[in-house]
């Protein structure tokens, strides 16, 4: 159970993680940002691998991922159309939307925060930061006050 629910977590974190890779911020995944995707969700792909990937759900030959196309990997996936080693099988359980489940909405969202998390990713990387600053200087504030404190004690117990 305790399994599941981190499994559960991680889906959630899923909707935004895959879509960090629109670098070009077009609403499309190029090979490129595929190849990243795939490499973050550990499951590289050759180059001619991602070409075929794209290839095979690529209805209008742009080379590139609409949404609809992305959509139409995990029906075919669900549909038992898809290779058991293909890249877009490993994309379709990796990625973990079920489409019969999770419906076409579900599979929207995570598109459409694909298209956002670039500014999301570097905000979130902002923030770390900002913690860590953070960390730093109440480290800094600790070690004053310590010091205070020891020169306060001497000067009483002296």
């Amino acid at each position: 159970m305790v399994c599941h629910h981190r499994h559960h977590h991680h889906h959630h974190c899923c909707h935004h993680s895959t879509w960090m890779y629109d670098t070009g911020k077009d609403g499309f995944i190029d090979l490129m940002e595929l190849k990243l995707m795939m490499e973050k969700l550990g499951a590289p792909q050759t180059h001619l691998g991602l070409k075929n990937m794209i290839r095979e759900v690529d209805e209008d030959f742009d080379g590139k991922l609409s949404f609809r196309e992305f959509l139409l990997i995990f029906r075919r996936a669900a549909a038992g159309e898809l290779q058991e080693e293909s890249g877009l099988m490993a994309l379709a359980r990796l990625s973990e939307i079920n489409v019969s489940t999770e419906g076409v909405l579900g599979a929207k969202d995570f598109f459409e925060a694909k298209v956002q998390a670039l500014s999301v990713g570097s905000r979130f990387e902002a923030e770390i930061r900002e913690e860590k600053e953070e960390r730093k200087r109440q480290d800094v504030e600790k070690k004053q006050r310590q010091a205070a404190f020891k020169q306060l004690q001497s000067t009483f117990c002296s």
